[in-house]
């Protein structure tokens, strides 16, 4: 992207790299978390839990991040939370009031944990992007992306280094899933850095929720499952959320 636009790299001062390295830990450590759930027996309650992310990253960005928000925009998040839990308590096999009978169970606390690191992590990557005071977001957004995966990176490989080395071996064998996943995971993160420089964090968060209409979607046209009315209820509910934010917020 320099070579492309002709630019020079930024001069990196100490609150960018807070903010980056702050981003690249929080989003570690929310990874680990979800890694977790997976090992538990509740995974599916904490994994539903995990989408109050979108309303915590709302609460912070009013509290501590003066990101203003409207009533169509909370409006719009309510909504297409709703949305979205009704889908994951559908898919997980959990009933709504069991759903709300176990918010304190140890999935559920790590779940929430989980989604408060990466409402966290969103807001330090905003802040690290819009430090540099430039009016190109790409360039911006480009270079708070590489710093962070290249923290990341330095300190994960620092950590298997230290504690499980042959894991590198490991990882060699399986090189095609993770080049994919890589390749994927890297596309998403362009985009997912690039909408948090230019527009709030709550409303990235809100707006990211058709993730799950295109997982329905895949399950629908690919594999020929159908929709249950409470599905195609969150269905409507995450589009009703969506298009109140994109219209209106």
């Amino acid at each position: 992207m320099l070579l492309w636009f002709d630019r020079s790299l930024p001069t990196i001062g100490p609150g960018f790299l807070t903010s980056a390295a702050l981003a690249a830990f929080l989003q570690i450590f929310g990874t680990a978390l979800l890694i977790l759930l997976f090992r538990m027996r509740n995974f599916a309650v904490g994994s539903t839990y995990v989408r109050s992310e979108v309303i915590m990253a709302a609460i912070l960005g009013t509290v501590f991040f003066a990101e203003t928000i409207d009533i169509y925009g909370w409006t719009a998040i309510f909504v297409s939370v709703a949305g979205v839990v009704m889908i994951s308590a559908v898919r997980s096999g959990i009933g709504g009031l069991a759903l709300a009978a176990s918010v304190l169970n140890p999935s559920a606390a790590i779940g929430v944990t989980a989604g408060l690191c990466f409402a966290l992590s969103s807001f330090h990557i905003r802040e690290a992007s819009l430090s540099f005071g430039d009016p190109d977001f790409i360039y911006t957004a480009a270079v708070t992306l590489v710093t962070v995966v290249t923290l990341q990176t330095i300190g994960l490989a620092t950590v298997i280094l230290v504690t499980r080395p042959q894991d590198f071996c490991v990882i060699a064998r399986h090189w095609k899933p993770a080049l994919f996943v890589g390749m994927t995971s890297a596309f998403g993160s362009i985009g997912w850095f690039t909408a948090m420089t230019i527009e709030r964090v709550s409303y990235v968060k809100a707006l990211a929720q058709v993730e799950f209409l295109f997982a329905l979607m895949v399950s629908i046209l690919v594999f020929r499952e159908r929709p249950s009315r409470r599905e195609f209820g969150g269905m409507c509910l995450t589009t009703l959320g969506i298009v109140t934010l994109v219209v209106f917020a």
